[in-house]
């Protein structure tokens, strides 16, 4: 009986591995197929079989195509590492410029990052609204971080005529995943260029 304890030792590691392995695989697949025939057009056997596991498996492990599809929302906004903007946000003498800055490097991570998961819930909630919430409550969040940040500013750091709602807007507006990809996309900007604009851009639409 003592021979076996250390060749079952990891078996627990072992499962919990290959179902970490296994979720990331289907994940993948998801995102893939979704990108490249549309969320409609793509049905949990497709994703199943680009995985190489069976139907059960993905019910089992993502609930449905829309479970899966929230899944890829909450990975996509961890792959944009929101410990990171908040450590540059909290920095001990960051000032309103470098605020604006952090804030834009996270969109630049996000949309270089999980650009396309972005563009996938926003055409899927045009026929699933449980994923149009999903894409509503991801805007709604970034709106509630900027709100954040600029009410904590001293008075007189917004540029004069402007309060924290319309500085909101104009963020939103600015910093947006179609700004993004017409730049990099269509007009050849690299994401380095982008992050660096929309700092300065945004430096002298919003501060004094």
């Amino acid at each position: 009986m003592e021979a076996e304890v250390g060749p079952r030792r990891y078996d627990s590691l072992r499962r919990t591995t290959q179902a970490l392995e296994t979720r990331a695989e289907i994940a993948r697949a998801a995102r893939r197929l979704f990108v490249e025939r549309g969320w409609a057009a793509t049905t949990v056997r497709d994703v199943a079989r680009e995985a190489g596991v069976s139907v059960p498996t993905v019910y089992s492990v993502y609930g449905n195509k829309t479970g899966l599809t929230r899944a890829l929302a909450d990975a996509a906004d961890l792959s944009a590492d929101p410990s990171r903007q908040l450590a540059d946000l909290e920095a001990p003498g960051t000032d309103p410029a470098r605020q604006l800055a952090a804030m834009a490097a996270f969109d630049r991570r996000l949309y270089e990052r999980a650009g396309d998961v972005i563009t996938l819930l926003r055409e899927a909630g045009r026929v699933e609204p449980e994923l149009a919430t999903v894409y509503r409550d991801g805007r709604r969040r970034a709106d509630e971080t900027r709100t954040a940040v600029f009410s904590s500013w001293p008075a007189g750091a917004l540029r004069p005529g402007l309060d924290v709602p319309a500085a909101v807007d104009v963020y939103a507006g600015m910093c947006s995943i179609d700004v993004y990809t017409t730049l990099t996309a269509e007009r050849g900007w690299s994401p380095d260029r982008v992050e660096r604009w929309w700092s300065e851009a945004l430096a002298r639409e919003l501060l004094s």
